[in-house]
């Protein structure tokens, strides 16, 4: 009688390989066929079940046999070590912000929002036009499309107010995304070996981008509002800096948005110093309460080096930004962006295109900026509730995080293993950081996943800071 069950047979033969030697044959198909009495079929299946496991392999007319243990040769690279020579600055781990979670877990580190936060009809149907475009099978010119380069201006010179001259399309380079452009613009604008402002803390990327070009990071103190005026006076004064990179409007740790007033007095502090300001709109599109105002807007005297990433807002996939420099820095950063990468695909700048210039776009916005109000506000709930110990500064009123101050006993590195282990993800301030940490600190995404799980990772964030107390 026949049995259509191939278990049997593999647990029979596990037994028989055990025993035999490397290279042994098996028996043929027609004997397993008698000596287990099950059909031809079970039988392959049963071989089929122990090539997928390693223990057998088939050799076509021929054949099956025990698979010979091979004792793996260990690789040496040692001749490599010679060949690349001494390494010439710290390679920088990526950034937990990238790290890509489990789907059981609860996620609170990552440094994009959810799927459900964009536009994702307006997405995939500006690939399916632009796939039947020109833009498929064509390059692209180097600064950008024209239209993608007008867009990019309209949208700085709609902010600018009266008395300001507004930016043209031929101001605006198009990128492969931020992290690319800021490598650029730290190039070509501080240059290996010289100083860069930053606020401290600041975004990991423009930290890992100036490590990379070489560049010389001089820390600025920067709090719940932004930095300190008098400090970056002095920073100026002490190193001759020619340029300082900055997020004006809902930084990235901390939230903080610059007030008109701090926003006047940088600009003529670049003006004094003869300086440039690299400012970073990353969060242009996550405002909550009113429209972003660039600091760019304020300047039509070439201080202000303006950058605004679609990649967060529109979609991961579509790597575009948009960098408008006026005079001779705008060429220099063009060269630069040609020698690296020559030009940005056509497709994805079509895409980008697509997406900003429907009507559904803004209609988008409206509802993503709802939604970021319940989700921070429900972050923030739980917070209070489940872990009070760990303390919000200053509530964003745009952006995707919250900047969490917790107690300066915590070991922060252990609080995230901990957490991690009961399956919350979390992200350790101290990345954000161009010197040492000045506190111990944590970055909460509150676009992220799932956030009906909210209060149990904030429950399991204050179990795990009270188990240091």
């Amino acid at each position: 009688m026949y049995d259509d069950s191939s278990a049997r047979i593999v647990a029979g033969l596990h037994e028989w390989i055990a025993a035999a030697a490397p290279e042994a044959r098996l028996p043929s198909s027609r004997a397993l066929v008698a000596q287990y009495g099950a059909s031809p079929v079970t039988v392959q299946k049963a071989l089929h079940t122990l090539a997928a496991q390693g223990v057998v392999e088939t050799r076509p007319g021929v054949g099956t046999f025990v698979r010979a243990v091979r004792v793996p040769r260990p690789h040496d690279f040692g001749w490599q070590t010679a060949a690349l020579g001494p390494r010439t600055r710290p390679v920088q781990q990526l950034s937990r912000a990238l790290h890509t979670a489990p789907n059981d877990v609860i996620a609170l580190h990552s440094g994009y929002p959810d799927r459900e936060l964009l536009p994702e009809r307006l997405v995939r149907s500006a690939f399916t036009r632009a796939a039947r475009s020109d833009a498929a099978v064509t390059s692209s010119p180097a600064a950008g499309l024209p239209e993608l380069q007008a867009w990019f201006a309209a949208e700085l010179g709609s902010a600018a107010p009266a008395g300001i001259a507004p930016p043209t399309p031929s101001d605006v380079v198009v990128f492969p995304g931020s992290q690319s452009s800021l490598s650029t613009v730290f190039r070509a604008l501080a240059g290996a070996g010289r100083p860069l402002l930053v606020e401290s803390p600041t975004y990991w990327g423009a930290i890992l981008a100036a490590e990379q070009v070489g560049v010389q990071l001089v820390p600025v103190p920067s709090g719940p509002h932004g930095p300190d005026p008098d400090e970056l006076a002095r920073a100026f004064d002490r190193t001759g800096a020619r340029a300082f990179y900055a997020q004006p409007s809902y930084a990235n740790p901390t939230g903080a948005r610059w007030s008109p007033g701090l926003s006047d007095e940088v600009l003529r502090l670049a003006r004094e110093h003869g300086a440039f300001v690299i400012e970073d709109d990353w969060a242009h599109d996550f405002g909550m309460n009113h429209e972003v105002v660039p600091l760019a807007a304020r300047d039509d005297g070439g201080h202000v080096v303006y950058l605004r990433s679609l990649a967060k807002s529109v979609s991961p996939a579509v790597r575009v930004a948009g960098l408008v420099a006026r005079g001779p820095a705008r060429e220099r950063i063009l060269a630069d962006a040609q020698a690296e990468a020559m030009y940005v695909s056509g497709m994805l700048q079509a895409v980008a295109l697509d997406v900003v210039t429907q009507p559904a776009w803004r209609t988008h916005l409206r509802g993503l900026r709802q939604q970021l109000v319940a989700r921070r506000d429900l972050l923030l709930g739980a917070l209070r509730e489940h872990a009070p110990a760990a303390r919000v500064e200053v509530v964003p009123q745009g952006g995707l995080n919250l900047w969490v101050r917790l107690p300066d006993t915590t070991d922060v590195a252990r609080l995230v293993r901990d957490c991690e282990t009961a399956g919350v993800i979390v992200a350790a301030g101290n990345e954000w950081f161009p010197a040492e940490p000045t506190g111990a600190y944590l970055r909460l995404n509150y676009s992220g996943p799932n956030p009906g799980a909210f209060p149990e990772g904030a429950r399991v964030i204050g179990e795990m800071l009270a188990r240091q107390g």
